[in-house]
């Protein structure tokens, strides 16, 4: 596994390692010990995923005090993490990674930072562990095209939740 940091403070890019043979391919997308040894000690209390289909944008959501490692099990998608800490000198920057069962990348997102992601094949399987249990009422959404984020996101029409359609601020 390699890690990078990115353009905002605590969030890492991470490379997976994959051993591919004539039988298929073999990924290790998380183990506790490796993490930790490389210096990533969030405990994990949950896992999710969202199958989603081309062109489904979701997000940008977040909370205060959850952290998140983002990986894509099936197709590819285009993520985006913005810092959302509105105490903070960073507070709107952004930015973009693409994450597919190809690259087999994952990103490790802080609390106080938003993500989101959009479909970029037929379908996608977006993956994420949570270092806290799941709270509805404790999370803040940001509209995808705000115009004081400026966000790129690669279509201009995508398919919306009504909550992402709208956005409101926490």
């Amino acid at each position: 596994m390699e890690i990078r940091k990115t353009e905002l403070d605590g969030v890492l890019l991470l490379d997976l390692e994959a051993f591919e043979d004539h039988r298929g391919e073999y990924v290790e997308t998380y183990n506790e010990n490796k993490y930790r040894a490389a210096g990533i000690a969030v405990h994990f209390v949950q896992d999710d995923i969202s199958v989603s289909s081309r062109h489904v944008l979701r997000g940008i959501h977040g909370d205060q005090e959850t952290w998140k490692l983002v990986s894509c099990l099936h197709g590819k998608f285009y993520l985006v993490v913005v810092n959302c800490d509105t105490s903070s000198a960073s507070f709107g920057k952004w930015q973009s990674f693409v994450l597919s069962d190809r690259n087999r990348c994952q990103v490790l997102i802080p609390p106080r930072h938003g993500n989101g992601h959009l479909v970029l094949s037929e379908t996608a399987i977006f993956h994420y562990k949570q270092s806290t249990d799941y709270n509805p009422g404790g999370q803040f959404t940001y509209k995808w095209d705000d115009p004081e984020l400026n966000i790129w996101w690669p279509v201009k029409d995508p398919i919306l939740s009504r909550r992402d359609e709208n956005g409101h601020f926490v």
